[in-house]
């Protein structure tokens, strides 16, 4: 059956109508996107110029009006971090901190290989001493089967670093030590002995067993990672020391072994990557040829 005319009419009208609103919406759109990068543009000029919580309420409007803007989220984090004044522990501080890593984490919500996002997160845990959370953050990615095999290292690295220190500030206190000189050498001689606090000496165990377990997970995920290699030693020679302290003389000279034997391969490593660093620079200072 045909449309009267008056139906067609009405159809054609309709689709006229249909048709502005979209051209209308799209223009609308297009203005919106062009505002949002005026003001990431503001952001920026008041980011340079110290006005850190002006450069965040403009981004901030960038991202209300272009919420598919993925340079906001970022500029939003950044303009945040950038009010935060490192050692000072008062609650806005803090605060601030924490909103900073709130604005990170959902950056990182989209898009999880984000490192200025996942690095500004561990560095704001630990200026604002949450040490367990800092752990927890940085293990999570030392775990996570996502995460790349260098960086799942980098993160182990970390660790191991944490407990190395952890152990050699109890191993190296004056009262758990011993500096004695031959004078038929003029060489001095070092000796250990176990703190009187028993709490002390488990935790330096703690934290070496714990970190050698951390610096062999990275070797695994980057067997030639310099740093890696490196932790392992210096963890080896605080198992040493540990055992001496314990009076384990068998254990310690094991521990001494495995410690000149990790020793060795970094000393390895480390003469590689030099000898690679100054070809490199040989390269790049050699004119163009042609």
């Amino acid at each position: 059956m045909k449309l009267s005319q008056t139906r067609i009419a009405i159809v054609f009208v309709a689709i006229a109508f249909l048709a502005v609103l979209v051209v209308s919406s799209s223009g609308c759109g297009v203005i919106n996107r062009i505002r949002a990068k005026n003001q990431l543009n503001e952001a920026a000029r008041s980011y340079r110029e110290g006005r850190f919580a002006e450069a965040e309420q403009h981004s901030r409007e960038a991202a209300e009006l272009d919420p598919d803007n993925k340079t906001a989220p970022m500029f939003i984090a950044r303009t945040i971090h950038a009010q935060y004044r490192p050692g000072v522990q008062n609650p806005e501080n803090v605060a601030k901190a924490q909103q900073a890593i709130e604005a990170y984490q959902q950056i990182l919500a989209k898009n999880p290989q984000d490192d200025e996002a996942y690095k500004a997160i561990a560095y704001l845990y630990e200026s604002i001493k949450e040490y367990d959370k800092l752990r927890q953050w940085i293990s999570a990615r030392a775990s996570s089967d996502t995460t790349e095999p260098e960086k799942r290292a980098e993160a182990y690295i970390v660790l191991a670093s944490k407990d190395w220190d952890c152990s050699f500030k109890i191993t190296e206190l004056p009262t758990n030590k011993t500096t004695t000189l031959d004078p038929a050498n003029n060489k001095a001689t070092v000796s250990y002995k176990k703190p009187k606090d028993q709490k002390d000496f488990d935790q330096a165990q703690m934290c070496v067993k714990q970190g050698l377990a951390e610096a062999e997970n990275a070797i695994k995920f980057d067997p030639n990672n310099e740093s890696a290699w490196s932790y392992k030693t210096n963890l080896l020679l605080e198992a040493s020391k540990l055992a001496e302290m314990d009076g384990q003389t068998e254990q310690k000279a094991n521990y001494q072994k495995d410690y000149e034997a990790a020793l060795k391969r970094t000393t390895e490593l480390s003469a590689a990557n030099q000898k690679r660093k100054e070809e490199e620079a040989k390269q790049s200072a050699s004119p163009p040829k042609g």
